[in-house]
């Protein structure tokens, strides 16, 4: 009997760790350790010894004022995880970059700014962009940044835009919506204008596509 109360203890601290892990995420301007006893329904000596514990492991910070936020832990994990996201979004991407003709491409945030995750190039084109993974942008500007920005309302239709990021290029996108944690979208890039009522609906399908293989 010893041994299962400790059990359940200890499963009861890791079940209030992560839900404390989940509300410092969803606090871009992060929380106090009384906001987060509120909220948790637990007192504040017990978010101390939990904050203590997360941040050991690098998972949350206490800034200036004593707020909480991510610590960067949590982009490791999120680093480690990108290979998963990139090969369960490949068979929708080739099947997008075959039908638009275009490269297509998988973006997520992180540290703020758009990071294409995930290229496929057509094979049937006699020229396309030449996109590689790695390439960050701000939110701000191109397809891909503008879907996630739109995604984030819950709008889920395709954006175009033409020469944002690159003079020449044109692109559409749509957010990647229904996955917990993640912020992405999945767009085609251009040399030539795309017609956002051809190929949205294309890259619509895509995205709802990854979604449902990433859930």
């Amino acid at each position: 009997m010893e041994t299962e109360a400790r059990g359940a203890e200890t499963a009861q601290t890791l079940d209030r760790g992560l839900r404390l892990l989940h509300l410092v995420a969803d606090a871009p301007s992060g929380l106090t350790v009384t906001e987060a006893a509120n909220r948790l329904g637990i007192g504040r000596a017990a978010v101390y010894r939990l904050v203590g514990a997360l941040t050991g492991h690098g998972m949350v910070r206490r800034d200036g004022d004593g707020r909480l936020r991510l610590g960067l832990g949590v982009l490791h994990l999120a680093r480690r995880a990108q290979p998963l996201l990139a090969e369960g979004a490949l068979p929708a991407l080739r099947r997008l970059a075959e039908q638009a003709g275009a490269t297509a491409h998988l973006t997520v945030v992180e540290g703020g700014e758009g990071v294409a995750l995930a290229v496929v190039e057509p094979s049937w084109t006699s020229f396309h962009v030449a996109y590689r993974a790695g390439t960050r942008h701000p939110l701000e500007r191109g397809a891909a940044g503008r879907a996630i920005l739109a995604g984030r309302s819950g709008d889920a239709r395709p954006v175009g835009t033409a020469g944002e990021l690159q003079s020449g290029a044109y692109g559409v996108a749509a957010p990647v919506l229904g996955v917990p944690g993640l912020e992405a979208s999945v767009g085609v890039v251009a040399l030539a204008p795309l017609d956002v009522d051809a190929v949205g609906p294309q890259v619509a399908a895509a995205a709802s596509a990854i979604a449902a293989a990433l859930s």
